[in-house]
């Protein structure tokens, strides 16, 4: 499976053409990373139409899962449909890269990481801002020991919610969305990313309304039911010992806090949002009364959704990608365990492990040169 580098940029499909489909079409028409082959939508004129705009095939779902030139699928449908979407996926022979979450439930999750192994396929998910210029420099400037052993990180995301802004705010106060499955999957990726797996949670969590009025258009003045925890707290310990004061919140009317502070024995680290590619990134050591700007070495300071799944086409036989399957799925084990924690009053420890991924060194070959995909 797969297609030679000599053949050029390998094939995939989109399922899903919403608001962040636009990124992947774009770095794919851009870069020369992939190409886009066909895009499938429940709304087959949006398809249509998303389709036109990129010189891209409309396609059903079934015939884009039977194409035999598409190797891989980037499944952007809604995190509820995204389970049964890339097991469809996988049971057709297609790679998938999913937006995040993996799925809603960590079992399920569970399930497409074992039916990719068993068919030898391979499976990434979003975030990809994690491969970013500024996560990245960030982890060189840790591995380097410039702030020393790190004993502590702060990650914050907190806000007043989307219903001020997003058209059709409801799912993001169901199960498996809320201020944490919406995003936590950014700061949690990067903080595996910088500093290694969760070992063990603690957590509270609170909402400030049953029911929370839309204000965007076109909706304005309907009420959404909230069934989710809208601010969420959480401390956890990670690999290594560092200990995390993480709270993401929709409950918020406005914050000044940083979005991610790693604190060594020898300085503090000011990492950039991770939702984003760039910086800014500071540091200040021990006993200087100042920050001091870092600049980024890595490459990707802008946006570029799409270069995780750049990545996983362009994985050796064997050598894992780094926007995994199985960072993924740690992380979504650890947003349930983080609830289960609150629920129960205890302090838990999550079901699975995660290794840090591989830096992303500059340039990496695949920004130019696309490479066969490799089975696992």
């Amino acid at each position: 499976m797969g297609v030679s580098a000599s053949e050029g940029p390998q094939i995939i499909g989109i399922i899903g053409t919403g608001n962040i489909s636009a990124a992947y079409l774009k770095i794919a028409r851009d870069l020369n990373l992939f190409r886009v082959k066909a895009v499938t939508d429940m709304d087959s004129a949006r398809a249509a139409e998303v389709a036109a705009e990129y010189g891209v095939q409309a396609m059903t779902l079934e015939g884009l899962l039977a194409d035999p030139e598409i190797i891989a699928v980037v499944n952007l449908t809604p995190p509820g449909a995204h389970a049964d979407v890339s097991l469809k996926a996988l049971n057709a022979g297609k790679h998938v890269y999913s937006e995040k979450p993996l799925a809603v439930e960590r079992e399920d999750g569970q399930k497409i990481m074992n039916l990719a192994a068993a068919k030898g396929l391979r499976v990434g998910c979003a975030p990809d801002t994690v491969l970013g210029a500024g996560i990245q420099t960030a982890r060189e400037v840790i591995d380097a020991g410039r702030i020393g052993r790190p004993v502590a990180a702060n990650a914050f995301m907190m806000g007043s919610g989307p219903e001020s802004w997003h058209p059709n705010p409801d799912f993001f106060y169901q199960r498996g969305a809320g201020p944490l499955f919406d995003m936590g999957p950014y700061y949690l990726s990067a903080l595996v990313t910088l500093l290694g797996g969760v070992q063990k949670v603690s957590a509270t969590t609170t909402k400030a309304f049953e029911q929370r009025p839309i204000t965007s258009q076109p909706r304005a003045g309907e009420f959404i039911t909230v069934n989710t925890p809208t601010h969420v707290a959480a401390n956890l310990t990670l690999d290594g010992g560092a200990v995390v004061t993480l709270i993401t919140s929709f409950d918020v009317p406005g914050s000044d806090v940083p979005r991610i502070e790693i604190h060594g024995t020898g300085g503090t680290l000011s990492v950039p949002d991770p939702n984003t590619f760039g910086g800014p990134l500071r540091i200040r050591l021990r006993g200087e009364k100042d920050w001091t700007d870092i600049p980024l070495t890595r490459p990707f300071a802008d946006n570029a959704r799409g270069i995780g799944l750049a990545d996983m086409l362009a994985a050796a036989p064997g050598q894992p990608h780094r926007a995994g399957g199985d960072l993924a799925l740690h992380v979504l084990d650890v947003m349930h365990t983080i609830l289960e924690s609150a629920g129960q009053e205890k302090t838990l420890a999550p079901r699975t492990t995660a290794e840090r991924p591989a830096p992303l060194d500059a340039p990496p070959a695949w920004f130019t040169v696309p490479a066969p995909v490799g089975g696992d």
